[in-house]
């Protein structure tokens, strides 16, 4: 994103509400944009309610501002012609003001006459400004991964790397102090309070479970079938181990690999040059049973155990043993709290869940969802938090 036009283009902005009766002032167009440092504004929806809290005085203002707003940051500026001439039609039993206080309708902004010197700034608004920003995110954001051009597959990285990721949460046996009444009465500190006013208790302390993030771990596919899609889940699983303290990843084609440890690092392309080096299988066969009985018997007690939420990635096609598939997945799925299976295959149209490895599957996964675009990604961070 260009910040320099981000900036400049919320000038614009302000001055366009003005010219159409809302009072803003530049100080509010400062701190909005500070306030634009602190979210992720590759949300549409986020963009628009920072910018209408900071903007918006009254409900009377709502209307105007949200079509001023989508129209302008659509690019639309032949439709921000009617907008003007609507609302100047308010105005019109008004008294009339002088010329220069007048509403200035968007045919003017559009007019070098009427703005000398911003025409360029127009200019750059719609060449340079919506490209970088909305325009290409939201065209991407339905993109099936597989098709991304090197261009775009460095968009969606960085989109990716920016998710903050939210996890259900759970009550851990831990007892915390309760600010407000609670189930659990907390005695033993009532009676410890108590000796400082001659054992007398003078109020009720209360207490609660502590609730804290469910573990996490992911099992992704890097066989040949999932090599279109491999490479960007590594940056996904990076993104949640990042984002969430406890998470462990693993990959497998014909033989499981942990990879945890390389996810350690801060840096990015430190940890997948150190990712890509841990595994010797990349783009090989496919083992999914073989690979889950390895990490029912070693690892899965060691990370988390069964309060964990496991994803496993995959498209389904296997080589291996289709009955030890079946015993390690339903083992797994016993073992732990959710059992989600990703599958990149899922967002095709006439996508039936035909191959034998997920029709074994199936029956044992909790929940069966696709990743194949960004707006899947999203709605498995939503699906996450809400579990």
């Amino acid at each position: 994103m260009h910040s320099g036009y981000l900036l400049a283009n919320l000038l614009h902005f302000g001055r366009l509400l003005r010219k159409l009766g809302m009072h803003i002032s530049t100080r509010q167009i400062y701190e909005l944009a500070q306030a634009l440092t602190t979210i992720d504004i590759y949300y549409r929806e986020d963009f628009y309610n920072a910018a209408c809290g900071f903007l918006v005085h009254g409900p009377d203002e709502l209307d105007l501002f949200r079509r001023a707003f989508d129209l302008f940051w659509s690019g639309k500026f032949e439709a921000l012609m009617e907008l003007g001439l609507a609302y100047q039609q308010r105005v019109t039993k008004q008294p009339e003001l002088p010329v220069s206080k007048q509403p200035l309708l968007e045919k003017d902004l559009l007019n070098p006459a009427a703005l000398p010197g911003k025409q360029a700034q127009l200019e750059r608004i719609e060449d340079n400004y919506l490209a970088p920003t909305y325009s290409p995110i939201e065209r991407l954001y339905r993109k099936d991964f597989a098709e991304f051009n090197n261009e775009e597959m460095e968009r969606a990285k960085k989109f990716i790397q920016e998710v903050t990721w939210k996890l259900e949460m759970r009550r851990s046996r831990r007892q915390v102090r309760a600010i407000k009444r609670e189930k659990s009465l907390d005695l033993q500190r009532a009676i410890r309070d108590s000796m400082k006013h001659g054992g007398e208790i003078i109020y009720l302390p209360w207490k609660r479970r502590k609730q804290k993030p469910r573990p996490l771990v992911v099992i992704c596919d890097i066989s040949g079938s999932m090599e279109r899609y491999a490479r960007l889940f590594l940056h996904f699983m990076y993104s949640l181990a990042q984002g969430l303290r406890r998470t462990e990843v693993f990959v497998f084609g014909t033989r499981l690999t942990r990879l945890t440890p390389a996810l350690r690092h801060s840096d990015v392309d430190t940890a997948l040059t150190k990712m890509s080096s841990m595994v010797m299988d990349w783009s090989g066969g496919t083992r999914i049973g073989e690979s889950l009985k390895t990490f029912n018997f070693r690892w899965l007690r060691r990370v988390h155990g069964r309060g964990a939420m496991v994803i496993i990635i995959s498209d389904g096609w296997d080589r291996g043993d289709i009955h030890l598939l079946e015993t390690e997945i339903r083992r797994l799925q016993r073992s732990v709290y959710r059992l989600i299976w990703l599958n990149p295959l899922l967002g095709e149209q006439n996508y039936q869940p035909l191959v034998r490895g997920i029709q074994t599957a199936l029956p044992y996964v909790d929940a069966f969802l696709p990743l194949y675009n960004l707006e899947s990604l999203e709605q498995l961070n939503t699906h996450l938090a809400n579990i």
